[in-house]
């Protein structure tokens, strides 16, 4: 979370400092315009590119989680089944005691 808003943060830094740094600048109005809307676009790439990382992050820790998942309950399984097996040795113990 912490990097995501890091991230947030200096995109919107970077932002503001470009756009303040284009009106500022001695240049005609249609040369502004046209460094704006290279810059918004560039900008516009670049938290593309930002989203797509940060989904394949995601999805590669959802992946993850997922099989640590499946091979705790796979673990549990077998565990399950080896007292099962227990179980049925010490009733067949407990009838042999019994019935001596």
């Amino acid at each position: 979370m912490k990097n995501n808003n890091l991230i947030l943060g200096l995109l919107g830094g970077i932002t503001a400092g470009t756009v303040l740094g284009i009106l500022f600048a001695p240049a005609k109005g249609s040369e502004t315009r046209k460094i704006i809307a290279d810059k918004g676009s560039e900008l516009n790439d670049n938290l593309k590119d930002s989203v797509c990382k940060l989904t394949d992050k995601i999805t590669q820790t959802f992946t993850e989680l997922k099989n640590d998942s499946q091979k705790m309950l796979g673990n549990n399984s077998d565990i399950l089944a080896e007292q099962r097996a227990d179980l049925e040795n010490l009733k067949e113990i407990n009838k042999a005691v019994i019935l001596g």
